[in-house]
């Protein structure tokens, strides 16, 4: 996501928490040494690794999450915190006709937004447009 975010939402890369690609120091003759990436994840983002990450990045709790998938439940859940307010944001992806329809991957995450009263945005009906190039 890095390397579109700014393009595409106008966030810089570095205001960007996700997965990452392993590093490796090296040293080499011509700048004397340099980092490279590896061919390896050192950490894929998902599950309760997201909301470390983000507090290890940040050092806060985040007051919007959003997310799509059973693998943001922790996220939504240390969302605001005891006492205090957040917005916690599910996407349903229920439109076959303008997206891929599939729940599969979300069923829990959309049970837990049942029964903890977070946002569900449906693509069908809460969105107008999905892809610029595809009038409703």
């Amino acid at each position: 996501m890095r390397v579109v975010t700014e393009e595409i939402y106008g966030i810089p890369p570095e205001r960007v928490i996700g997965s990452s690609n392993a590093l490796r120091w090296q040293e080499d003759g011509a700048t004397g040494s340099s980092i490279v990436y590896l061919a390896e994840p050192d950490v894929f983002d998902d599950g309760p690794v997201k909301p470390v990450r983000i507090w290890s990045r940040v050092g806060r709790r985040p007051i919007l999450a959003a997310g799509n998938s059973n693998g943001d439940i922790p996220t939504l859940r240390f969302a605001g915190g005891d006492g205090r307010p957040a917005l916690r944001l599910l996407v349903d992806h229920d439109d076959g006709e303008r997206e891929f329809h599939y729940t599969g991957g979300a069923e829990q995450a959309l049970d837990a937004a049942r029964a903890e009263g977070w946002t569900v945005v449906s693509v069908k009906d809460d969105w107008a447009t999905v892809f610029a190039d595809h009038p409703r």
